[in-house]
């Protein structure tokens, strides 16, 4: 038995991590059955989530997860897709991973706002005379996380500008489809869903997710794919203007 390691249910949404959202999308598109555990970072291989277990072996990085399940399992999410296809899907895939989700991230945890109502209580379990300094320690090593990628470089516009020319190139990419590559969904709509759900989320505010709200084809396929991959989970699409 798969079991899948994740953060859990918050911010309004059925999973704090896109990255493990990514991963828990793509094993229901496999068909494969898994079971899911609570899990911290420094529990990975990797030091970071998800990972699985399967049969004591364990893999990290949702990537690598996605290439060992197809490859084990006998079984392909990008099965139907040509050539040129497929390198669009990992192009769009590359899109999404490491320009827009950084984007996301920066809203989250670089919005004082938003950091304080959502990822400053990761350290709750922490005696309460420490907190205050797990919060700092926690918000400086995010900050350089994404200023080594380049993101907190940038003033908090240029990264709403960053972040909503993806949402326009992911939007033109999709259309009217109910899928990035037609009627049936290929592994990337597991990471498109997963950073737009993430952005999208009302938990948290931003001039980005107020950005993304009005590309209407986008939040109805993050509304549809929610349904069909998290059935039981409340989720209402965002009304542009409301």
């Amino acid at each position: 038995m798969i079991t899948l390691h994740s953060f859990g249910p918050m911010f309004g949404l059925p999973e704090a991590s896109p990255y493990v959202t990514k991963t828990e999308v793509q094993l229901k598109l496999l068909g494969l059955p898994y079971t899911k555990e609570r899990a911290r970072p420094d529990q990975s291989p990797k030091g970071q989530l998800p990972f699985i277990d399967e049969d004591g072996a364990r893999i990290a990085d949702s990537h690598f997860i996605r290439e060992h399940l197809q490859k084990k399992y006998g079984k392909d999410l990008d099965a139907g897709l040509d050539a040129r296809q497929r390198a669009e899907a990992w192009a769009i895939e590359r899109m999404i991973e490491n320009s827009l989700t950084p984007t996301m991230v920066y809203s989250r945890w670089l919005i004082p706002e938003n950091f304080a109502k959502g990822p400053a209580n990761f350290v709750n379990g922490a005696p309460e005379e420490a907190r205050p300094k797990l919060r700092e320690e926690l918000v400086a090593r995010v900050r350089e996380t994404l200023r080594a990628v380049g993101v907190a470089r940038h003033a908090n516009d240029e990264v709403v500008e960053l972040g909503a020319r993806s949402l326009a190139a992911l939007s033109a990419l999709l259309g009217d489809k109910p899928y990035l590559f037609g009627a049936r969904p290929a592994g990337v709509d597991a990471t498109a869903f997963a950073a737009l759900a993430g952005l999208l989320t009302p938990f948290f505010d931003s001039p980005l997710r107020r950005r993304a709200e009005g590309f209407a084809n986008l939040t109805a396929y993050t509304a549809r794919l929610m349904k069909e991959f998290y059935p039981d989970h409340p989720w209402e699409a965002p009304r542009p203007g409301a």
